[in-house]
């Protein structure tokens, strides 16, 4: 997620030639429809949706005074309990597809000490989806980990990255014969996207709020230094840059030694990125944000592409785009048909591995906007696939309403609205839009 502040938007275009009834040069027809075996489906996250997840890093810093955090994730969605109803609203729609993640605080509550039960939770998930025909994608960590391993400095400590592949050998060992596909971490490079795209004087403001939070949930733990792994709004430097993607490679070698032909792979947050005027400098933040990771994932069975938004950059920075039509999000930002598509080619170009659309959505009460999103923006992605881009599958963010981390639970992401206090699930028109698409394989 899918994260923060609005960081995600998009959509709009067009597809689709009819062949003439001329002998002599027919013009080519472009294809509607998607490869056999395309996957469709919609991303949750643990500790968005489970709700109670004591254990985490993120549960204690939404506990704690002062907190950036506007809302506690408290019950959340209740879909630990809720789950197969979760996959019976998705198996109903027509999508074939689950995105979702194990919850690494759940498993390993404590350093080296792993649940049974809890991994007989997620296994159980991953049989729900086979019962109904659905594949199983499952983030091994989706932003948040355990008190202890924050304690340990998280993703700033030397070891992060062997601490995290003995987890992930772990959880393999339970679950893995059974998963369609796994992806190690969450856009771990979301904190280098927020850097450049938030407002200085917004990161300024928020750096003492995030200091002193981090310093109550230090002395909550009597711990000498404290470290969420959910990275955003802080600072992520190279070493822990390093020591992320050293997880990645070890966390991926882990579960491939458990099962070979598992295909494994990372997800990047990406917009679009766009140059204006001369002396763009939008070729130097692509390298920032994501040459390190679009490198890494090199050696990936593929890659997971998570784009909500373009960005236009001049010579000088960001330029704020004024007096744009058609669609906006919640937040007043412009809605671009093609951004998903761009950020897939660009993704692609670099990184040369299969793409996985494995986040893409649009904060917004207003569904309609949300219904002309998907369809806009998969005709562009379609486009971009007869260029020969290889793209396997588009997963929704996301199947519900949720916690959206530090903005609660205002935003609305979701395919499916839920009642806060019953739990209700309320299917929206944009799920029967995407699901007829994916029932069709064609847009």
């Amino acid at each position: 997620m899918t994260l923060i502040i609005d960081r995600r938007t998009m959509i709009g275009a067009g597809l689709a030639l009819a062949a003439s009834q001329t002998a002599i040069a027919r013009p080519a027809r472009r294809t509607t429809s998607f490869p056999k075996g395309f996957l469709w489906g919609a991303a949750t996250a643990g500790h968005q949706i489970e709700g109670n997840n004591v254990n985490s890093d993120t549960w204690l810093l939404e506990n704690v005074k002062p907190t950036i955090y506007s809302e506690r994730s408290g019950d959340a969605t209740n879909s630990f309990e809720l789950w197969p109803e979760d996959l019976d609203l998705l198996k109903k729609s027509g999508l074939n597809t689950y995105r979702f993640s194990l919850e690494w605080s759940r498993i390993e509550p404590e350093a080296n000490m792993f649940s049974i039960a809890m991994l007989d939770h997620y296994k159980a998930i991953i049989a729900g989806c086979h019962k109904r025909g659905i594949t199983p994608f499952v983030t091994f960590n989706h932003f948040t980990t355990p008190r202890w391993f924050a304690e340990l400095g998280a993703w700033t400590n030397a070891d992060s990255a062997s601490l995290f592949a003995r987890f992930c050998d772990r959880a393999a060992r339970h679950i893995a014969s059974d998963i369609g596909y796994a992806s190690t971490l969450n856009e771990p490079n979301l904190a280098a996207v927020l850097r450049n795209v938030l407002p200085p004087q917004l990161i300024a403001g928020m750096r003492p709020v995030i200091a002193q939070m981090n310093d109550a949930a230090r002395r909550a733990t009597g711990s000498e230094r404290f470290v969420a792994g959910n990275s955003i709004g802080a600072d992520v430097d190279e070493a822990a840059t390093r020591n992320m993607i050293a997880a990645h490679h070890a966390g991926r070698a882990a579960i491939k030694a458990i099962r070979g032909t598992l295909p494994v792979g990372v997800t990047l947050s990406m917009l679009d990125d766009q140059a204006v005027g001369s002396n763009s400098i939008r070729d130097h933040i692509r390298a920032s944000t994501y040459g390190p990771w679009l490198e890494a994932a090199q050696g990936d069975d593929f890659l997971g592409v998570q784009n909500y938004d373009r960005s236009v950059w001049d010579d000088k920075g960001k330029v704020i785009p004024k007096n744009v039509g058609g669609d906006h999000n919640a937040s007043g930002q412009p809605v671009y048909a093609d951004s998903l598509a761009n950020a897939v080619r660009y993704a692609h170009s670099i990184a040369g591995v299969p793409i996985i659309v494995t986040e893409h959505g649009v904060d917004t009460g207003d569904d309609a906007v949300r219904s002309r999103l998907i369809p806009a923006a998969l005709r562009e992605l379609r486009k971009a696939m007869a260029e020969g881009i290889p793209v396997k599958g588009y997963i929704h963010w996301s199947l519900l309403d949720n916690f959206e981390w530090v903005s609660g639970f205002k935003p609305r992401y979701g395919l499916i609205s839920v009642d806060r206090k019953t739990f209700s699930r309320t299917p929206k028109s944009s799920l029967a839009v995407l699901g007829a698409i994916a029932h069709a394989n064609s847009i």
